[in-house]
């Protein structure tokens, strides 16, 4: 039974109120919002080893953090390392997207060693079994592709990006209109290329019901992919992406309606006046099912600081309804990021999920702004720094300048407005208030 149908029955589920109380709202919302599609729970059931994520409306904005070897480095030591880099500094999901190596050995540990909810691009692994074979993509044979999906399923993986709103409608689309950069998805690549070769719709669209059934037996949250999603500013919210989403948004229903959990994954690449516009045509042709987007990450040419593009671009999009933000690292467009830009990533983009709460009023977002603000004004160096995003940081920029303990930084000095002002206004008050009357 999956969270979907023992919420349309007016059951709690354990997973529903652990969300209930990690995220500080009734059992009453959460319950409502699993029902109704706004939220989303994902847990494997037969991943019981970690806390279950609720993700959606009226809920903390979601951190995911993307690991996995490519053909190049294939350390299983390395991403290991990298999943407890990520959780460490704040991750509330990982992807593993392995192409290289032994895939299904790193994920079976992956899986082992995680807190967190993982989750998985199946299309991935049917691409280089495919190759494996000594047979091009677009040779993949479309059983193949579902044995993985079951196959990863059935080994826990909590969510599934799955390509499904790429379809030759879509693809004529693109066609017509033209872009600078085509398809920049690496999934909605193969899916495209496959079409093109066999002259045949994606099987993940005309077998959808396969799909279902098989998300459906082990509560998998199905993340409906956007293989075409804009890689440049220059092709964001074009007819091609829309036309993808159109899609999206009647299979969310069709899923929904099965009883199968849902998220519907965005851009990309986006001019900063349109990542609201980009929020709100998706919360409206999906019906409010929760977004996980990519970034985005808001101009084409800060390689190296796209970590920094990606978190203007995700507190935006989470102000504007966003739920679950996927890290971009520094690293971004140029290598396999290591444990730092793994670091980086994920603190960036809490910072946009934090940013984004505060303004959409999730309970207790602000109240952790306003106790900084408290010791802050204290001159409480130690509670700052505990209270920070990232303390090891902020404790070794601190004591870079400053090695002895003093109430003051080195910014300001005897000249800190803080100091002053609490000495003044003490004083003030004291001078200002009537003297007491004798009985």
């Amino acid at each position: 039974m999956t969270q979907i149908l023992e919420a349309r029955k007016g059951n709690i589920t354990p997973e529903m109120e652990a969300v209930a109380r990690a995220e500080s709202v009734s059992i009453a919302h959460v319950l409502e919002g699993v029902a109704k599609g706004t939220i989303v729970i994902t847990r494997n059931s037969r991943h019981t080893s970690i806390t279950p994520l609720g993700v959606g409306k009226g809920l903390r904005t979601k951190i995911n953090a993307n690991i996995g070897t490519s053909k190049d480095r294939m350390s299983i030591e390395d991403e290991i390392e990298k999943l407890k880099v990520a959780v460490a500094a704040g991750a509330d999901a990982v992807m593993d997207l392995s192409t290289g190596g032994p895939i299904v050995g790193i994920r079976k540990e992956i899986l082992k060693q995680s807190t967190v909810s993982i989750g998985t691009v199946p299309i991935y692994q049917a691409a280089v079994e495919t190759v494996e074979q000594g047979k091009p993509i677009v040779q993949m044979d479309p059983d193949l592709l579902f044995r993985v999906i079951e196959q990863q399923a059935e080994e826990g993986v909590d969510f599934v990006t799955v390509h499904c709103g790429v379809t030759r409608s879509s693809l004529e689309r693109l066609k017509k209109q033209g872009r600078i950069m085509d398809v920049v998805s690496r999934g909605g690549a193969f899916h495209i290329e496959w079409i093109i070769y066999n002259d045949a719709e994606n099987p993940l669209y005309t077998q959808y019901d396969r799909l279902i059934e098989i998300a459906k037996k082990y509560d998998v949250t199905l993340s409906l992919g956007d293989g075409m999603r804009p890689g440049c500013l220059a092709d964001a919210t074009d007819r091609a992406q829309i036309e993808e989403l159109i899609t999206l948004g009647e299979l969310r229903d069709i899923a929904h309606e099965a009883g199968v959990q849902v998220m519907i994954e965005g851009p990309g690449h986006v001019p900063i006046n349109q990542v609201e516009t980009n929020m709100k045509i998706q919360k409206e042709l999906c019906k409010g099912a929760p977004f996980y987007v990519l970034g985005p990450l808001v101009t084409d040419v800060a390689p190296g600081y796209d970590h920094i593009t990606s978190a203007i671009g995700g507190a935006i999009a989470g102000a504007a309804g966003a739920d679950f933000l996927c890290y971009v690292t520094p690293s971004e467009h140029l290598r396999l990021p290591d444990l730092d830009d793994v670091r980086e990533g994920v603190i960036a983009s809490r910072i946009a999920a934090h940013a984004a709460d505060i303004a959409k009023g999730v309970p207790g977002a602000m109240d952790w702004d306003k106790e900084m603000a408290r010791r802050r004004k204290a001159l409480d160096w130690k509670g700052q720094i505990e209270l920070s995003m990232n303390p090891e940081r902020a404790r070794k920029l601190r004591e870079s300048s400053m090695p002895k303990e003093t109430d003051v930084c080195t910014m300001c000095g005897e000249f800190c407005s803080m100091k002053g002002m609490s000495k003044y206004l003490k004083k003030e008050d004291s001078t200002s208030r009537p003297a007491k009357r004798g009985v």
